[in-house]
Formats: structure tokens, sequence, C-alpha cells
């Protein structure tokens, strides 16, 4: 399982592009592969993933940090004398590193292959020097001032918990807009004399009469011109009850009349419609998260730099 930022950066956009679209094109077709995730099924997958992922670190990260020497110090309390325990952190400590910054190093090689540092870089390089400063400490090449195992193991676990809430937030606005288009029918049944024939929401225009039969989706923003119905329109008001709705009242895209028929003059269609709107508003919030992103990895790019710039001059100063 890997992880990286900017994949998830653009599949947002690529996201938002599809969406903003259904109102013209209301049938909700398979999205194409971002970054790895093969359509909205994609951020569930990573939600879980990383959830599991974070909790297994969780209990691994408990014993780490209790049995690490410089934590037992800080705390105050004494750890058993028995030769066994000094490696439960190294060991444990290593598992973490393999196995739950595994998401963060793969993202990190990504960046370095792209020649763009960015967070995973920044937390990549992290937890690699925490690593072998514990274990040059663990096999006693240096003094106990480098035993990060418990830094490292809380440090883990933190991004991880991070990057779930990331990707829980990403599969929850996805879903907002996979609710939104699926409210339209895939056909609607427009009036052309004596009969109705089946086209595309997409192909009705202003001033076009459509049949909306019980149990079925309004098609497009329109005016009742037959009939009376009572529509649920929960999905767009939030109100729970239906309203009643009779000839000269307005109707919205995608709500549904569940006890009787009515006939609709259509007056407006793709994305000046109501629900095109409501849309539009969850897609931009989506963008503008993007750019927030963009934003939060240039400058974690210069903190690499920064960081790494500030170690080199330290290591010269120390030899």
């Amino acid at each position: 399982m890997t992880h990286q930022h900017h994949p998830h950066d653009e599949h947002a956009q690529a996201n938002a592009a599809h969406h903003e679209g259904h109102g013209a094109q209301p049938s909700h077709g398979a999205h194409g592969d971002h970054g790895g995730h093969t359509g909205h099924g994609g951020h569930g997958d990573h939600v879980a993933q990383f959830r599991r992922l974070f909790w297994m670190m969780l209990v691994f990260a408990i014993p780490v940090v209790a049995f690490d020497s410089m934590f037992a110090s800080l705390v105050g309390y004494s750890l058993p004398q028995s030769g066994w325990t000094t490696w439960i952190s190294p060991v444990l400590g290593t598992v973490m590193y393999v196995w739950g910054g595994r998401p963060f190093l793969t993202g990190a090689i990504d960046e370095i292959r792209g020649r763009q540092p960015g967070m995973m870089l920044l937390i990549g390089l992290a937890i690699t020097v925490a690593f072998l400063a514990s274990w040059a400490y663990s096999l006693g090449f240096v003094s106990h001032e480098l035993d990060f195992w418990w830094e490292l193991a809380l440090l883990i676990v933190i991004m991880l918990v991070g990057h779930w809430i990331e990707m829980r937030s990403l599969a929850q606005t996805t879903s907002a807009l996979d609710s939104l288009a699926g409210l339209l029918p895939d056909e609607a049944e427009q009036v052309d004399g004596d009969t109705t024939v089946r086209v595309a929401p997409s192909q009705l225009q202003v001033g076009d009469v459509v049949v909306v039969r019980p149990g079925a989706s309004v098609p497009a923003d329109g005016r009742v011109v037959d009939g009376t119905a009572s529509l649920d329109e929960s999905m767009i008001t939030g109100e729970s009850r239906t309203v009643r709705r009779s000839v000269g009242d307005a109707v919205v895209a995608g709500t549904i009349a569940t006890d009787s028929g009515l006939r609709v003059e259509v007056t407006a269609t793709g994305d000046d419609t109501a629900l095109a709107g409501i849309e539009k508003l969850v897609t931009d919030a989506q963008n503008s998260s993007s750019r927030a992103q963009r934003i939060a990895d240039t400058a974690a790019g210069l903190l690499f730099w920064f960081a790494l710039t500030a170690a080199i001059i330290t290591a010269i100063v120390w030899s």
C-alpha cells in the first residue's frame, strides 16, 4: 500500500472537473485512474487501509515507547534488567519503520524522482534519520542522546492518523458528489405531440415538457403544467417531509415524485439547474482544499531544504 500527497491532489482536481460537468451530462460514468486510485472506491479503500495501519502501529508503539530507556528516564520509572527487554524497542521500532513508515518512504522516493521535495520527503527523512541513529545507539556506536525509538514510534503514529483523517475527508467529499450526481435519472420522458420519447436529460431544452412518473426523479428544473404530486426534496433542501406541488409550482431537478405523476415544463437545464449549483459549491470546496495542499507542499519543500542545510552545517560544526 502506498500513499502520496501529489496524486491525491491530482485526483481532487480531476474529480472536481468530472463533477462540474454533471449538470450537462447526468450519466455518472466511471472515473479514470488517478494516482493509483480507481474511481471513488479508491478513497474508501485507502481510508480503511490507513485506519487498520494506524491501529496496528499504535499497538506496536505502546511497547516501543514503554521499553525505551530514554522515555523511561524522562518519565521516571525503571525498566526490567533482563537483557531481552533492551531489544523490544529496536525490533518493534524496525517493524514500525518498515511497515508503518512505508507510505511515507515510497512517497519520499516519488518526490525525489519527480524532483519536487515536499511533505512526504520531509517525513521520510525524519523517520529514516531517527531509525538509523536509534540503531546506532542500540548497537553501542553512539551515546544514549541519539536514542530516538520512542520518538520514531510516535511520529509514525501521528503521521498515520493525520493521513487517515485526510483520506476520510476526501472520501466524504467525493461521496457527496456521487450522491448528488445520482439524483438525476438516466433518461427523461419528453412529450412529443401525443406520445413521449426517452431522451438523455442533457438533451432537454428550455420549454420542453417532460413526464415525471410516480417514483421517478425530475430530470431538470421546471414548472408544473399538469398534475399534482408530493415531492421528496430532502436531498436538495434537507427537509424530510414531502412537499405538495401542483400546476404553476416550481420543481427542482433531482427531486422525486412520490405518489403521482406530473408534467413539467423545463425552465433550466445543465449547469443552470439548482442541483448543478450545489455540485459546484462542493467542487469549489474540494478545489480550495487542493490549493491549500499545494501551498502546504511548497512550504514543506522549503522546510526540507532548510532542515537539510541546517543539518549539514551542524554536522560540519560538530566534526
